[in-house]
């Protein structure tokens, strides 16, 4: 079984760009404020949400291991 991931997008960081809905349409959305949001804040690890993350230009999405909370994004300094 692979990694589970728990994905969060900081509302208050949040610019709007819409990088990560044009990444993963399936995985994030805009809403009527132009926040980012997760669609599935639980789910498998996939390179797709990886690279969402890392091409955020604000750095809002943080990606952690579900169960033992490890972050996977942002590398920590």
């Amino acid at each position: 079984m692979g990694d589970r991931w728990h994905v969060e997008v900081d509302r208050s960081v949040c610019i709007g760009s819409g990088m990560c809905v044009s990444t993963v349409p399936d995985g994030f959305a805009l809403d009527s404020a132009r926040q980012s949001h997760p669609t599935r804040p639980e789910t498998d690890a996939a390179e797709d949400i990886l690279e969402a993350a890392e091409g955020c230009p604000v750095e809002a999405i943080t990606i952690t291991l579900l169960g033992s909370g490890e972050v996977v994004f942002p590398p920590e300094d």
